[in-house]
């Protein structure tokens, strides 16, 4: 008897993904940049770079920073801007296949509910709102370390976008990630994202002043994987929504730690600049497992 081959699709906050492999936000552009380089048609999903309602360059100096097991990057939220977004780069990403998860980013609420609104009215697939961001010096992870900020810029923002799902981005550097978690969930957050990168520091010794303009930048890679699966496995127990779960996944065994340990999906960032084909890896790998184990579905993947 032929044996069924898993089903590798996965829904989060009631939009359904061919599998749950996602481009990370601020690693893959807008998609088509890396036409030619993977199947992007073959992925769950495609976050878009952090967008803001009006275009921002993005900080001056150095903006990438190589350590022993990641890397650091200070971009500042480089995006041309909501309304550029939705007349040029929105239609082609559409044309890509993948779900379209629009990386919301501000600096004040009021900033945040008027982006939502024309994202809400444009008909991406999900919103996936940063309050994370450690690499501007206005709003981004400002909004995500106290419980009652977080909860009420997702409050602003989900009441500006009632018609598409939400999903909030976490940071790591918050004193207590699970108190923010339940506070976006209670204000609306129909799934939650985690994690974003670590707040950290370089130094140059020979100029003897600090890697980047901003002093600190955000630090990802494999570095960071064990605290990003341990705290996607202690809001496994907290929140009752999706959980998208991120930080230093670099193949397909680091994507399915990630799936075990309670996440829906995952998003693959970092890895891919140095090796752009890895989503495809991952999925197949994912694959690969499930027949091995003689999993049938997604849902089966998760030993909580």
């Amino acid at each position: 008897m032929t044996r069924k081959e898993p089903d590798l699709s996965v829904t989060i906050a009631g939009v359904k993904l061919r599998n749950p492999v996602i481009a990370a936000s601020g690693t893959f552009g807008f998609g088509g940049e890396y036409n030619g380089l993977l199947d992007i048609a073959g992925l769950g999903g495609i976050c878009t770079k952090g967008l803001t309602l009006s275009p921002r360059p993005g900080n001056a100096g150095r903006r990438i920073h190589e350590t022993p097991a990641g890397m650091m990057n200070s971009i500042g939220l480089e995006n041309p801007g909501i309304p550029a977004f939705l007349e040029n780069e929105l239609p082609r990403m559409r044309e890509l296949g993948p779900a379209v998860i629009a990386n919301l980013s501000g600096s004040t609420a009021d900033e945040y509910a008027q982006g939502a609104r024309l994202l809400d009215a444009s008909g991406v697939d999900i919103i996936e709102l940063n309050i994370s961001c450690p690499n501007v010096k206005a709003g981004g992870m400002a909004f995500g370390l106290d419980p009652q900020a977080a909860a009420a810029v997702t409050g602003l923002v989900r009441k500006a976008a009632p018609n598409t799902p939400l999903m909030v981005k976490l940071t790591p550097n918050a004193p207590d990630v699970g108190a923010v978690a339940r506070s976006c969930v209670a204000a609306g957050a129909d799934a939650l994202s985690l994690v974003n990168t670590f707040k950290a520091v370089a130094i140059d010794i020979h100029k003897r002043k600090p890697v980047f303009d901003n002093t600190s930048a955000g630090l990802s890679g494999p570095a960071i994987r064990p605290i990003a699966l341990r705290m996607v496995w202690e809001l496994h127990e907290a929140v009752k929504v999706p959980i998208v779960g991120m930080g230093g996944i670099a193949c397909a065994t680091s994507a399915l730690e990630f799936l075990l340990a309670g996440a829906s999906a995952v998003q693959a960032g970092s890895a891919t600049f140095a090796y752009p084909p890895l989503m495809n890896e991952i999925i197949s790998g994912i694959g690969d497992y499930m027949r091995e184990k003689g999993i049938a579905d997604t849902k089966g993947l998760s030993i909580r």
